[in-house]
């Protein structure tokens, strides 16, 4: 760690004195709605055909300015909810200015920024991955309180599976992967515990701006942890200064209290917030064994701070903390028991989570060509569980240093490297040494990674990007239960990345455009803190994947609905899988590397809006996984599964319908989720117990808002208005029908 603190504070030493831009210049303008109004809160994207170079927001006459411009050509773009806009091009020469008006239409996707696909800031109609932008103005719209809320059904592809009410453990599966297979940042820092788990039940919304949704293998960019996709949280920061809020309660007990705010003064700008989710949950429902549910409360509280410094000279320091802590009462799966095995309502088992993120990052333009970008990031979480059994405790610390360059070689190409090493560590009561004294387990990684994109034209984009990382392991002493002591161990890998976006019909020329996309590369997970401590293999290795996808959007109705599908072909190897005495054959060692499985699908997606402001939006995901043969057999499937099973908790059939409407003083929405049955275990016994089949369920969600003065809006919603009952993971129910009602504030 202090190594990785050194090559930082050298970096950012040597990055605050690059050279002044030369000669800058600047575009003033002007952004109008359909009917010529001038359009104030909008953000007007500048960019060079290769990243967004700057932003700016319009004032109440709908003017911008964006100043500082090295000479070269450049592409205007507007980020407004419902809107979008024609690309706009201006030549800069050294010093000069030029004065735009840029005309708004209505459309069904809006242009956004995204900056995880490649790591670089670009809009969203540049980006040749399969991604989803859920902005805060859909968060606000749909009344969501948590970032799973917003991903259930919005996103295709996605399956999120919650054991039970609010604070249940929320497991996210992308595209038929693994639950950990997925990379989760907050404004660029990973937070996935030690092995790629992590548990969405308590990402809050109240300061997010978007959510990136990237899926996909992304190693290339991101190495381990990202060998599904990558969901990106980026939280409100700059602009004009704002405050908002939300304070409301409902049923069940359940009350929230958001408050954020965010702006900026002179070269400095800033986001904060503060939120506090408290719930009785479950607690006076009857099982159906006929007990009264005790124990399933719920508390959770969220501060999260970020700033940032601009240069006259083309630096940036910027800085995010986070802390959150939670804790809830588990009285375990209380719904369906088919196998007999329901003990009772736990009333002791109750877990606490704290949860630590500190950033500190600079970020440099050399001239016109090239960016320097480097960071530093710690994340902590500390969890201790009470259990009937006794108490436990573990934890997870991660260092992380990143270094990145991207240099335009020439208009339309740019080229990116850079490296990051990460250090981490986990431990847990119940991983200890022969004494039975906890020991951790260290890990780290170094990866080295290389992009190139490849922009001809305005019509077709193509990135090609390779990774490789080196993960040493260090050295684990014995449990004197049969896990013998392991000496260091070090794994190379290597990952190549390559997408394509061409335009058949460009969205320059005509509002009914058409887009393909072409995607294919391969990620890597290396194993968790536990599978490493539980195992009597020196030589475990990281899971893999190999992914291809094919995407096609068609605007039509003059831009107003925009149709995307997209097919997806995935193989996951290596996967770690229990051998235990029936699998001698395969394998010497009591967890190995054999297991095999693959997921094939088709993700489909509607979204239509009016001038009125009316807007639809329809998902559908089909999906099909399947259990492979172990290596080296020719039939053998893992313990409990037969070779063709279907992966657990992965529906065949997934879709949402979302209706709403919106004016300036009052909206309403309506939503439809379903999904069809899915393959189970035993709430209580997991496999031994059995496999069984969840019923598949349709939930139907309804709400709306109304302006009761200027910045203060009335909301209301009802979650499974129609009642239903239904498990998402087996044996543990969800919530029935529940009424939620408050004051939303936002002001400016």
């Amino acid at each position: 760690m202090k190594q990785t603190l050194a090559w930082f504070v050298l970096a950012a030493i040597l990055l605050g004195v690059g050279p002044a831009l030369a000669q800058p210049g600047s575009v003033t303008g002007t952004v109008v709605d359909p009917d010529g109004r001038p359009a104030p809160d909008a953000t007007v994207l500048i960019t060079d055909q290769s990243a967004v170079r700057d932003t700016a927001v319009t004032d109440r006459q709908g003017r911008f300015e964006i100043a500082g411009l090295a000479a070269g050509r450049y592409e205007l773009g507007v980020v407004m909810p419902g809107f979008r806009a024609e690309p706009t091009t201006v030549e800069l020469a050294p010093g000069a200015s030029q004065t735009v008006t840029i005309a708004l239409h209505v459309s069904a996707i809006s242009e956004s920024v995204v900056v995880t696909a490649t790591g670089r800031e670009l809009p969203r109609s540049r980006v040749t991955d399969s991604v989803t932008v859920v902005t805060e103005d859909d968060i606000a719209a749909r009344q969501f309180e948590t970032v799973a809320d917003a991903l259930r059904f919005s996103v295709p592809g996605l399956g999120v599976t919650a054991t039970g009410g609010r604070g249940g453990v929320t497991s996210l599966f992308t595209r038929g992967g693994e639950s950990d297979f997925t990379l989760v940042m907050i404004d660029g820092v990973r937070i996935n515990g030690f092995g790629g788990s992590y548990d969405f039940a308590h990402l809050p919304v109240g300061d997010i701006d978007r959510i990136e949704v990237v899926r996909g293998p992304q190693s290339a960019v991101y190495g381990s942890d990202a060998i599904g996709g990558v969901v990106h949280i980026v939280t409100k920061q700059g602009g004009p200064a704002r405050v908002g809020g939300v304070v409301e309660g409902g049923t069940f007990g359940t009350s929230r209290v958001s408050v954020n705010t965010a702006g900026s003064t002179g070269q400095v700008s800033w986001g904060a917030s503060f939120e506090q989710l408290d719930t009785d949950g479950q607690n006076g429902e009857l099982s159906r064994a006929g007990e009264t549910v005790r124990n399933d409360d719920y508390v959770r509280r969220d501060v999260s701070l970020n700033g940032r410094w601009r240069g006259e000279r083309g630096t940036t320091m910027r800085a995010v903390f986070r802390y959150g802590t939670n804790e809830r009462g588990f009285p375990g799966p209380w719904g369906s028991d088919p196998g007999g095995t329901y003990s009772g309502i736990d009333t002791v088992s109750r877990g606490t989570n704290d949860n630590r993120l500190f950033s500190v990052g600079v970020d440099q333009r050399l001239g016109s060509r090239v960016d320097q970008h480097i960071e530093l990031s710690h994340t902590n979480t500390d969890s201790m569980f009470d259990s009937p059994f006794g108490a436990s405790t573990s934890d997870a610390n991660r260092v992380t240093f990143r270094a990145r360059t991207d240099a335009t070689l020439r208009r339309g190409i740019v080229a990116t490297g850079g490296f990051d090493v990460q250090d981490e560590q986990a431990g847990s009561t119940f991983i200890t040494d022969a004494s039975f004294a906890e020991i951790p387990i260290d890990r780290r990684m170094l990866g080295v990674f290389g992009e190139l994109r490849f922009d001809p034209t305005s019509r077709l984009s193509v990135t090609a990007g390779l990774r490789g990382d080196r993960i040493t392991r260090e050295a684990v002493p014995g449990d004197g239960f049969g896990r013998p002591g392991f000496s260091d161990d070090t794994e190379v890998a290597a990952n190549p990345k390559v997408s394509l976006g061409w335009y058949l019909r460009p969205a320059d020329s005509t509002p009914e455009w058409t887009r393909l996309r072409v995607s294919a590369g391969t990620g890597i997970r290396p194993p968790s803190a536990f599978e490493i401590a539980f195992t009597d293999n020196p030589t475990l290795k990281s899971e893999r994947t190999r992914s291809v996808d094919f995407g096609v959007e068609q605007a039509v109705a003059a831009g107003r609905v925009l149709v995307e599908a997209t097919a997806f072909f995935n193989r996951y190897d290596d996967l770690i899988v229990s051998v235990g005495q029936s699998f001698q054959n395969a394998s010497q060692f009591r967890t190995d590397n054999l297991s095999n499985s693959q997921a094939r699908g088709l993700e489909v997606a509607a979204t239509g809006r009016t001038p009125q402001g009316f807007e639809a939006r329809v998902t559908y995901t089909w999906l099909h996984t399947e259990i492979l043969a172990l290596d080296s057999t020719e039939s053998e499937a893992p313990s409990g599964f037969t070779v063709g099973d279907a992966l657990l908790r992965r529906p065949r059939h997934q879709g949402s319908v979302e209706l709403s409407f919106t004016q300036p003083r009052y909206s309403a929405f309506t939503s439809i989720g379903t999904r069809s049955s899915t393959l189970d275990v035993d709430p209580s016994f997991g496999t031994f117990g059995g496999f069984f089949d969840n019923p598949g369920y349709a939930v139907v969600n309804l709400g709306g808002s109304a302006q009761v003065w200027t910045g203060v809006e009335f909301t209301a919603r009802v979650l499974n208005l129609l009642d239903r009952d239904y498990e998402e993971a087996f044996g543990f129910p969800t919530l029935g029908r529940s009424v939620m009602a408050g004051i939303r504030i936002a002001s400016r």
